[in-house]
């Protein structure tokens, strides 16, 4: 029946892919029987890249949209979204970003027909009305406007938008203030019957399931939507090429300075990225890398960092810093460019590529340690334009060398293809005391996410067949091991507790030091985590 209603299209590490006969929706399906879990989650290949100038900040808008309520599920019928998936304990959730959206839900597996029926619902049947529109209107300029008041958001924007004069990465993810106020229903309307088609999205299922199970469920949930009746509109404007540095100033309450200097990076399927990956960790991971001990170490800045996010086109590498109260814009942007020109005259040893290939490699297999954070990793490389990015990035890492980071330093990271900002602060005129500015992860550059409720912790319940597999010994007397396979390759985690306290570790198997208990696994670097 399977091979009536799907075509089998190819398989990479341990995930398969899937394309519905009837109408082009492509599947993804990772087995994982660890628990009795799934993760089901929807990518559609629309962001803010397909916006333009009078409805930047569409794609954002409409996730907000689209969770009140389609013709199946909404609150008239007590079938809300939010209602029928938190009352069985779910965590649900979407997010937007440059090249993509996904909506997502991480449930028990007897409720995984609910969630695909919900996204198909909502993938063709979402209201999209004017009444919602207003107030979501105000909760997403609420947003907005906390990325305004946030000094490196608001450096961060200024500098994408400075960098790019043509293309549509110009435009924030959230949209421009103007855009998110005034665009009208029927815009809305429009965009999502341009984009929100089943030949234009992925699903995205791993779990406690298989193909024998999961594709008949997404069969009867989405096999009856047509495909799109017109072409998806391709994105095909270009950036031109950049003649010359650019710079850009933020001057606006805070009480840190940033400095940050980006360059165009190549689209995320190119061979360079990786290179470019392993830089960044020889530059800026960890007080031992280059950055830190030639900027934070010396009391210039409280941190520095790079992100290199890769995007389906051209993005930036972008080293920022957040400075000291003391210190000067022009030195510390001086030691970021001498350090960058150093690594194109004289190169990287060998030692340290070792060392940052082995921490993206481990960052690698902790990604694997979840269904929603594997569904997670396979939306982003959906995103830059294949799946097998996320399945094949080990090997490409590993073919990194010294002279190929040294090359990619000098092919890229070029003075005239730079953008360079700086956020100045200055006092508010109220003299209110403000709070320390801090600078989020690498990952909150990504993507504006639902402000819709977050999701209730799920119920206690019981496990299934889930405590059978759990493995009871006692290797020494007093101490009690219970040990799952969880099929997931190359990570343990491991909890201990003990009457005087608690402790977590995570080590990947590369890595190690509990001897022949465990396979003779090398010592992890992180310290314990001990808590009351």
């Amino acid at each position: 029946m399977m091979s009536e209603l799907f075509e089998f299209v190819t398989s990479s590490g341990g995930i398969n892919e899937w394309t519905l006969k009837s109408n082009g929706l492509r599947v993804l399906l990772l087995e994982d029987h660890s628990a009795p879990v799934a993760a089901s989650m929807v990518t559609y290949h629309v962001g803010s890249r397909n916006e333009a100038v009078g409805y930047t900040g569409s794609t954002h808008l409409l996730e907000h949209l689209m969770f009140k309520g389609s013709k199946d599920f909404n609150k008239d019928k007590n079938t809300s979204i939010w209602t029928l998936l938190q009352n069985v304990g779910a965590q649900i959730n979407a997010t937007t970003w440059l090249d993509r959206t996904n909506y997502y839900e991480l449930l028990p597996k007897a409720h995984l027909h609910m969630a695909l029926r919900i996204e198909a619902d909502r993938m063709r049947n979402a209201f999209l009305r004017d009444n919602d529109r207003k107030p979501e209107m105000t909760v997403v300029r609420n947003e907005f406007e906390q990325g305004e008041n946030n000094p490196f958001s608001a450096l961060y924007k200024a500098l994408w938008a400075a960098a790019y004069t043509s293309h549509p990465y110009h435009h924030p993810t959230i949209g421009w203030r103007s855009d998110i106020e005034n665009v009208s229903i029927e815009r809305l309307r429009e965009f999502y019957n341009t984009f929100y088609h089943p030949n234009n999205a992925t699903v995205i299922i791993v779990g406690d399931t298989s193909a024998e199970e999961a594709l008949p469920l997404v069969a009867d949930a989405f096999g009856a939507i047509p495909r799109s009746p017109s072409p998806i509109p391709e994105m095909y404007t270009t950036e031109p090429p950049q003649e010359g540095q650019r710079r850009v100033i933020v001057k606006r309450a805070g009480q840190l300075g940033f400095v940050a200097v980006a360059y165009k990076s190549p689209p995320g399927l190119h061979s360079d990225t990786h290179a470019l990956k392993v830089l960044r960790n020889v530059l800026a991971f960890g007080k031992t890398s280059r950055l830190y001990k030639a900027i934070v170490d010396k009391g210039l800045a409280t941190s520095v960092d790079i992100t290199a996010s890769p995007f389906r086109d051209a993005g930036l590498y972008v080293v920022y810093a957040q400075l000291t109260k003391e210190a000067k814009h022009e030195e510390v942007e001086r030691i970021i460019v001498d350090e960058i020109e150093r690594v194109q005259t004289d190169g990287v040893s060998d030692d340290e590529v070792a060392r940052a290939q082995a921490q993206l490699e481990t960052d690698f297999v902790f990604s694997r340690d979840g269904a929603l954070s594997v569904a997670s990793y396979l939306n982003e490389a959906i995103a830059i334009g294949d799946w097998k990015a996320y399945t094949e990035m080990i090997p490409k890492l590993r073919s990194v060398t010294a002279a190929s980071v040294r090359a990619a330093a000098a092919k890229y990271l070029v003075v005239d293809q730079s953008t360079v900002g700086y956020f100045i602060p200055k006092a508010k005129e109220d003299k209110q005391p403000q709070p320390e500015d801090v600078v989020p992860p690498p990952a909150a550059e990504a993507a504006a996410t639902s402000s819709s409720p977050q999701s209730v912790p799920p119920p206690s319940r019981p496990v299934g067949s889930l405590g059978s597999r759990v493995a009871d010994s006692r290797p020494i007397d007093g101490t009690r091991v219970l040990s799952l396979n969880t099929g997931i390759k190359e990570v343990i985690t491991i909890e201990g507790s003990i009457l005087a306290g608690h402790w977590v570790r995570f080590l990947p198997t590369t890595t190690s030091c509990l001897g022949n208990s465990v396979g003779a696994l090398p010592c992890a670097s992180a310290s314990p985590r001990r808590t009351r």
